[in-house]
């Protein structure tokens, strides 16, 4: 119900009322002597009352003269009695009238008091000037994001174009990731997303011009990395850019954005796409191989011969999308039948080991951890879920993958959640030895995706309120969100544990089993201090996205500002200890010490995905919305099946 502020029309209307209707003082005194004995006794009266009673009304002749010339300034003070609630005022000018008033009759009954609508419209004003005040901030905070963003383009233009990756204190570029101009690729949809269009059309025109070339001439790549890198961000630029028709102008943008035809992107897309495809077909199982040689068309497994649990299990958004934008099933399909084959394998508590064989098909080893080689499998169990709910590949029933999602977090909770001494962090241990092993409490920084991970299970992508009204949300889900929000002020810890408010790679926890002393992170002030562990060989910051992305989902479903904050927190530290003044940013060798020493690298993903988790992160809430985009692993957006989300939410309604 809308507030409306008080005026002063509202006052006296409020006091028209006859009942409350105020009377003179002269009007007091003259009916208290027509009606009292001094008017039915006036025929006897003597002089001396007679004076006495001329003497009385000069008194009051007086007092009504003296009241009268400050009626104005009493009825300001009512006013101000009245608006400001139980604050009485009386001017010093006022008093022996008030006084009088007092001694010749009892006071009239007060009006009611007025409704607060003075007040709430106060406070109701208020609001709107701190909510304009957050907006404004917010701005200014989304525009320091992207001038770091460009300045990290500028860095990478002048020194390292085309290149996969900046070395900005040597000002130069290294291919390490196949030589296919990563950067620019995964960097992108963050560029369309800043509304930066000079970028957009520098990275678009190599994308169209250099790229078929370099697709032609390279050699090896790893599967995952090109995948969630380029495929996915090839995928993202199309869907962005209005490629898709069913996502145009949904997303959330304000700028007509620049660049090539959208159709260049799907058609690179489909290229690098046939060319990894062998991965799939070459292995004797679902099981696809790690590695593959772009220009030859061939595949071979690892030297090893295992693959990443993590990296097999996470391919699936990017080529199911690609079969949905082509029309040809194949890449869904492949994708696709890894998890299916995944289902039927043995786990412990939903939990799996972080290695694979593709010649075999089964796990390798028993390590279990959320950190490398883990990560994403469980991330896309309900990515994947959220994706194709209802709508499945090829129609079919991908149910299967919220079931494993939950009862691998039940695992979690069951066997890698610990809390540290003495200030008690909720963090995730590993399991190294499988079931039948201790447990190491060891939390790589890339397991701070699971924070938004499990809020995204929580709620289907929806605020929080939305869920719970909707009756969307299970018991389990509610303490899914909580334990979510207890490791997200963990990885904050992370970073504000240390002398530089960087996180390491690496921590380890303080438990009553595992204490090793002389590794603190540096910040005498942190609370902290005992709890975190930092060994010399993890001291190092690799730009990573994952505590600013869970911030930036969490911050979405729960709509606390303090992630925020801590957002803006962390991108000051960014940007005071890792920005290089010719450009780029550097990854640090250690965040305990100051100034940090510098590592010479500028990773794909601080542009592709931390620089962009931060902008949204201050950003609209309709600018790619959580239920109707699904990020994938490299923070590359791609939309939800409608069809899927409207047929979720419909049994969903109906379950309830």
């Amino acid at each position: 119900m809308a507030v409306l502020p008080i005026t002063s029309h509202d006052l006296q209307s409020d006091y028209d009322n006859a009942k409350f209707r105020r009377r003179s003082l002269f009007k007091v005194i003259t009916q208290a002597v027509l009606t009292s004995n001094v008017r039915r006794n006036c025929g006897s009266c003597g002089v001396g009352k007679l004076l006495a009673l001329l003497m009385i009304a000069g008194l009051a002749f007086l007092t009504v003269a003296h009241t009268n010339s400050g009626i104005s300034a009493a009825s300001e003070i009512v006013q101000h009695i009245n608006v400001r609630g139980e604050e009485k005022v009386i001017t010093e000018g006022h008093g022996n009238a008030e006084l009088l008033k007092r001694f010749w009759r009892k006071p009239p009954r007060l009006p009611p008091r007025l409704p607060p609508r003075g007040k709430a419209g106060n406070n109701s004003l208020a609001a709107e000037a701190h909510n304009q005040q957050h907006i404004l901030g917010s701005a200014v905070r989304q525009n320091k994001v992207a001038e770091a963003f460009r300045h990290a383009w500028t860095g990478y233009k002048n020194y390292a174009m085309g290149s996969d990756e900046l070395m900005p204190l040597s000002k130069r570029g290294v291919d390490g990731l196949g030589g296919l101009g990563a950067t620019i690729v995964d960097s992108l949809d963050t560029a369309m997303i800043m509304g930066l269009n000079d970028i957009v059309q520098e990275a678009g025109y190599w994308i169209e011009k250099k790229l078929p070339e370099r697709l032609n001439e390279k050699g090896q790549v790893n599967l995952f990395e090109t995948t969630i890198r380029v495929l996915g961000g090839l995928l993202s630029a199309y869907c962005l850019s209005g490629g898709e028709n069913e996502t145009t102008g949904d997303w959330g943008s304000r700028t007509k954005l620049d660049g090539p035809n959208p159709a260049i992107y799907l058609e690179r897309a489909q290229d690098l796409a046939d060319r990894l495809m062998v991965a799939f077909t070459s292995s004797p199982t679902p099981i696809p191989y790690s590695d593959v040689i772009l220009r030859e068309r061939s595949a071979h497994p690892a030297p090893d011969g295992l693959s990443s649990t993590s990296e097999v299990s996470s391919l699936q958004l990017e080529f199911w999308y690609l079969s949905k934008l082509s029309g040809n099933p194949k890449y869904g399909d492949a994708a696709m039948h890894v998890l299916e084959h995944l289902k039927t394998l043995p786990k412990f508590e939903g939990l799996v080991p972080i290695y694979i064989s593709p010649h075999s098909g089964h796990f390798s080893g028993q390590n279990i951890r959320l950190g490398s080689r883990g990560d994403s499998y469980y991330e896309y169990l309900v990515k994947v879920w959220l994706q194709q709910r209802g709508a499945g590949h090829g129609g079919s029933d991908v149910s299967y993958l919220r079931e494993m999602y939950d009862e691998a977090i039940k695992g979690v909770k069951n066997r890698l959640i610990q809390k540290s001494i003495p200030k008690g962090l909720v963090f995730v241990g590993e399991l190294p030895s499988g079931e039948d092993g201790s447990f190491y409490p060891k939390m790589d920084h890339l397991v701070c995706f699971l924070p938004g991970t499990l809020a995204l299970g929580a709620t289907r992508g929806l605020t929080k309120q939305r869920a719970m009204e909707e009756g969307l949300m299970t018991i389990e889900d509610i303490e899914n969100l909580k334990l979510a929000e207890d490791i997200m002020k963990t990885c904050y810890e992370m970073y504000s544990v240390t002398t530089t408010g960087l996180a390491p790679e690496i921590a380890h926890f303080h438990t009553q089993k595992f204490y090793e002393d002389g590794l603190q992170g540096g910040n005498k002030s942190s609370e902290f201090l005992d709890d975190i562990i930092i060994r010399y060989a993890d001291h190092h910051n690799l730009l990573r996205p994952e505590t600013v992305e869970s911030l930036f989902v969490l911050h979405r479903i729960t709509q606390d500002p303090k992630y925020l904050e801590w957002g803006w927190q962390i991108f000051q530290a960014f940007e005071s200890h890792t920005k290089v003044d010719s450009g780029g940013y550097s990854s640090l060798n250690d965040v305990t010490v100051l100034p940090p020493p510098r590592r010479d690298k500028m990773e794909t993903f601080f542009l592709g995905e931390t620089l962009k988790y931060l902008y949204l992160l201050f950003g609209d809430s309709n600018v790619l919305p959580l239920d109707k985009f699904v990020f994938n692993t490299e923070a590359h957006p791609l939309p939800i099946s409608r069809k899927g989300a409207e047929n979720d939410l419909t049994s969903q309604t109906q379950a309830s």
